[in-house]
C-alpha cells in the first residue's frame, strides 16, 4: 500500500552578505554513493538528492570537497533530517535546490565559479540555489519536527499494509544454502553503515569486545568497507554488492547476495563478472535483515548490531515508506539482538584488585618455592646468617 508523497516544506530563502567566488572542477553523480568514490579534495560535488541522509553527507565531507551542489533540496521537509548539517557544521558550502536540470547542464569536469548560490560556467550564470548555512538547516529541521504528523501517518499506514504480506519473515525459516562460515553457538557483530557506526565500531574496539570476544564479523553491502577501515576484516558480506568495495569483496570473506522471492537477484552480476564464488539467499525485507535472520537461523548465540536502522527517521533517510520487514525480524530475533552502543556500556576490559592480588601472591609463593628447593640459595643465606 503507498500513499502519495507529501509537498514538502520550502524552506526560507535569504539574501546573505556576499561571499568570494569560490571556484572548482565540478564532478556531477546523480547516485550520491557512487559519486563519493571519484571525488578528490577540493572538487565541487553535484549532486541529485532530496533529504541528504547523514551516511552521504558524511560521505561527502570526508572527501574533503571544496562545496556541494544539490539540484533537490537537502531537506525537503517530510521529516527532520540532520545529514546537510554535517556538511555546513565542517564549513563546506551547501547550495540547495539548483533545478531538476542541473545536471544535464553541466559536464563532469566544468570548472565553475560560485557566488552565493549562482553556479557560473565561463561567466554565464546557469543555475541559482539556495546557499544554506546552519541556522537555515536548523530552522528547517525544527519546522519540520512540528508537522510531520501526517508523514508518521503515511508511514504507520504503509508499514500495516506491508505486514500482511511479509509476515512470513516471522512464521516461516529462511531456505538457506549451505555456508562455509560457522555461526553455532558465535556471537555475530552485524555492522550496517549506518547513523553512527564508526563510533559505535569505535567503542567496541575501546571496550576490548572484540578483540575478547571475537565476535564473527557480518558485513551488510559498505559495512564490509566500515570494518576495513577499522583494520578489521568482515567474515561474511551480505546484500545486493551495490555499495561495497571490490577491495573488500576480494578478502577472502563469505559471500552471501540477498537475492528476491521471484527468483532475482541483481547483486550476483557483479561478483559474476568479478569471478567470485557466492550463495543467494532470497527473501522480502532489507538485506540487513536477512543478516539477522541468517545468523539466528544458524544457530547464533548473540546478534550484536552496529549502525542498524531501527527507526522512522532512519528508514526514511533510507527512502523506504515503511518498516514492516525489520519490524517483523525485530521481533522474531529479539531475545538475542542488542545495539552496540548497550554492548560497549556493559562490556568493560579491566583488572580487578582482587585478581591483581592473587597474581602478586602467586609471583612471591613462587619465589618461595623455587628457594626452598634450591641449595645453593641456602647456602648463601646460612651464610649470611653466620655472618650476623
Amino acid at each position: 500500500m503507498t500513499s502519495p508523497r507529501p509537498t514538502g516544506l520550502r524552506r526560507r530563502r535569504s539574501h546573505p552578505a556576499p561571499r568570494a567566488a569560490l571556484t572548482g572542477t565540478v564532478r556531477v553523480g546523480r547516485r550520491t554513493k557512487d559519486l563519493v568514490s571519484q571525488l578528490s579534495p577540493g572538487d565541487i560535488a553535484v549532486i541529485d538528492h532530496e533529504d541528504l541522509d547523514p551516511v552521504a553527507a558524511g560521505s561527502l565531507a570526508g572527501t574533503g570537497v571544496a562545496a556541494v551542489v544539490n539540484a533537490a533540496e537537502s531537506v525537503s521537509g517530510r521529516y527532520p533530517n540532520r545529514g546537510p548539517l554535517l556538511l555546513t557544521q565542517a564549513g563546506i558550502p551547501l547550495i540547495d535546490g539548483a533545478g531538476p536540470d542541473l545536471l544535464d547542464r553541466l559536464e563532469d569536469g566544468t570548472t565553475v565559479s560560485i557566488e552565493g548560490g549562482a553556479i557560473h560556467v565561463d561567466g554565464t550564470c546557469v543555475a541559482n540555489g539556495v546557499r544554506q548555512s546552519t541556522a537555515l538547516l536548523e530552522a528547517a529541521i525544527a519546522d519540520a519536527r512540528d508537522t510531520m504528523g501526517g508523514e508518521l501517518t503515511r508511514f504507520a499506514e504503509n508499514t500495516l499494509g506491508y505486514l500482511q504480506r511479509e509476515q512470513h519473515l516471522l512464521l516461516d525459516g529462511l531456505d538457506l544454502p549451505e555456508l562455509r562460515t560457522d555461526l553455532t553457538d558465535r556471537q555475530v557483530l552485524i555492522v550496517v553503515r549506518g547513523s553512527d557506526y564508526r563510533e559505535d565500531l569505535q567503542m567496541l574496539r575501546r571496550s576490548g569486545y572484540i578483540s575478547e570476544m571475537r565476535p564473527v564479523l557480518v558485513a551488510v553491502d559498505g559495512g564490509a568497507d566500515a570494518l576495513l577501515e577499522m583494520g578489521l576484516t568482515p567474515d561474511m558480506i551480505v546484500g545486493d554488492f551495490d555499495s561495497v568495495s571490490e577491495t573488500a569483496l576480494r578478502t577472502g570473506a563469505e559471500l552471501v547476495v540477498h537475492g528476491y522471492r521471484d527468483g532475482d537477484a541483481p547483486g550476483a552480476a557483479r561478483l559474476v563478472e568479478l569471478g567470485l564464488d557466492h550463495v543467494v539467499v532470497s527473501s522480502e525485507g532489507t538485506s540487513e535483515d536477512i543478516a539477522m535472520l541468517l545468523a539466528y537461523e544458524r544457530g547464533a548465540e548473540l546478534i550484536v548490531a552496529v549502525g542498524t536502522h531501527s527507526s522512522m527517521v532512519d528508514f526514511l533517510d533510507k527512502g523506504r515508506a515503511g518498516m514492516a520487514s525489520t519490524f517483523l525480524v525485530r521481533l522474531k530475533v529479539g531475545p538475542m539482538l542488542v545495539d552496540a552502543k548497550g554492548v560497549s556500556r556493559l562490556y568493560r576490559h579491566s583488572v580487578r584488585k582482587r585478581d591483581l592480588a592473587l597474581l602478586v601472591f602467586a609471583a612471591l609463593f613462587t619465589l618461595v618455592v623455587i628457594f626452598l628447593v634450591s641449595e645453593p640459595l641456602r647456602v648463601v643465606l646460612r651464610g649470611y646468617l653466620l655472618t650476623f
